[in-house]
């Protein structure tokens, strides 16, 4: 078992081979399909993994009834990503995903690929899911 940190995070990236970068913040993201997902450490003491899926999708304050159906319909059938919709501070509304593990105890780097895999690819599906919606 291993403690998480950014090093265990950009190890298991490069494993898999996913492009990333470094923000500003000190905070991991990288794009996949369109989609920015952030790889967030939070906790006292930065042990919960956050991946925040950020949908390239953008929609206008006139949708928000409409994201909030398809958010609640999606937390409903879909056990990953968490769905909820954010009005950006230019007015503009997206839709945002979050699968969240706590690693208090500690982790392997299998048990970190699996919840790295699951926030991607299940951040890409509601992206999917949105685009839809959008057309």
């Amino acid at each position: 078992m291993q403690v998480l940190d950014n090093e265990m995070i950009k190890a298991a990236m490069d494993a898999r081979g996913f492009a990333y970068f470094v923000d500003a913040d000190g905070d991991i993201a990288g794009n996949f399909q369109g989609n920015l997902i952030y790889f967030f450490r939070l906790g006292q003491n930065k042990e919960m993994l956050q991946i925040r899926a950020m949908m390239q999708h953008v929609f206008s304050v006139e949708d928000v009834p409409r994201l909030y159906e398809f958010c609640n319909t999606w937390n409903r059938d879909q056990l990953w990503p968490k769905a909820y919709v954010q009005v950006t501070d230019d007015g503009t509304v997206v839709v945002v995903g979050e699968v969240s593990a706590d690693w208090e105890r500690g982790l392997t780097m299998e048990q970190l690929d699996q919840v790295l895999l699951c926030g991607i690819a299940t951040g890409c599906r509601l992206g999917e899911a949105l685009g839809e919606l959008k057309s």
